[in-house]
């Protein structure tokens, strides 16, 4: 199992940026020197209660960070944005990490945000359609199309990716409709951070049933903090997870999940078969299960969350390298 980390680039609303930044460039570094194999960066818009600083622009500045770790949007919320843009970013970024991009793409589900850029409520047609273009274009084709936003005349890029035919499209999915879209139309399903283990074997199972075999790449996000104990990692997290699911309640994700699924739990509820917190042995244990249960290929892991301390997550960095990772 390779190990990566999610970077949500999620701050306080009063955090200076300048100091966001360069938390963020000390969590890429660590990871970097950890040995860790990617990184990825998530996109809101509208982020209230925190201030989010946006991916494409971040990575670029990544990239003189990056190393020979990929660099990658988990994930670009496609189906708001216009494809040409897209593709022109994701054909620059390609060009910047040294064809190490991995283009992480997602529907979202914030109604707020599909307000904002005009995009209709049921937007899963608009999100497949958009991945065709993306793809067509970056493999250096003639596009001609028409859809909310845009319209293409015989377009093609001019700047190509390093990566050909194009960077892998990795396609984020929490309900069954969207497991069974990113079997279809993207070269590998990533796992959202906030589902069950439960739910997701079973998901899996639909996933590799429409996608015709095993799936040989399973990237899958956790939220991990790690400390020496359980009894201080579950101390130390809990306000931070509480808060910030609190904000996806308000925002809406609760409807995305999978049936039977919420977040507005007790602490306790919540964070069973969910997140990966407590010692490195009990780190083992739960990412074992993600590995052998799901298939699990590569973990992708969120340490930080808004006000949280970051020497805590440079730890939580440090124990998976050394501690964690030689077990897996």
């Amino acid at each position: 199992m390779r190990l990566g980390l999610l970077l949500t680039a999620q701050h306080p609303a009063d955090r200076d940026a300048t100091r966001a930044v360069d938390e963020d460039l000390a969590l890429v570094r660590a990871a970097r020197d950890a040995g860790f194999d990617a990184v990825l960066v998530s996109q809101h818009f509208l982020a209230s209660p925190y201030a989010m600083l946006q991916p494409v622009p971040l990575l670029g500045r990544l990239a003189a960070e990056a190393g020979a770790m990929r660099l990658g949007t988990g994930v670009l919320l496609l189906a708001l944005l216009n494809p040409v843009e897209a593709a022109e970013q994701a054909a620059t970024l390609d060009v910047l990490a040294g064809g190490r991009l991995v283009l992480g793409v997602g529907l979202g589900y914030r109604h707020a945000e599909r307000v904002a850029f005009g995009v209709p409520a049921r937007a899963g047609r608009v999100l497949v359609a958009k991945v065709g273009i993306v793809r067509r274009l970056l493999a250096g084709e003639e596009v001609t199309a028409r859809g909310p936003g845009y319209a293409l005349e015989r377009a093609r890029l001019t700047v190509r990716p390093l990566q050909r035919p194009h960077p892998p499209i990795w396609m984020a999915a929490n309900t069954d409709a969207g497991v069974v879209r990113a079997a279809r139309h993207g070269d590998a399903w990533l796992v959202n951070p906030h589902a069950r283990v439960s739910d997701l074997e079973r998901q899996v199972a639909l996933y590799r049933s429409v996608r015709g075999g095993s799936a040989e790449l399973l990237p899958v996000t956790r939220e991990v903090c790690l400390a020496p104990t359980d009894e201080e990692a579950l101390a130390l997290v809990r306000p931070h997870l509480v808060g910030k699911y609190a904000a996806y309640v308000a925002w809406g994700q609760g409807g995305a999940l999978p049936a039977g699924d919420r977040l507005d739990r007790a602490w306790d509820d919540l964070r069973a078969d969910r997140f990966v917190v407590g010692s490195p042995e009990t780190a083992v244990r739960e990412l074992r299960a993600l590995r052998d249960r799901l298939g699990a290929t590569d973990l992708l892991a969120r340490v930080t969350w808004p006000g949280f301390p970051l020497a805590h997550a440079l730890r939580t960095i440090r124990l998976l390298a050394e501690e964690v990772a030689p077990a897996l």
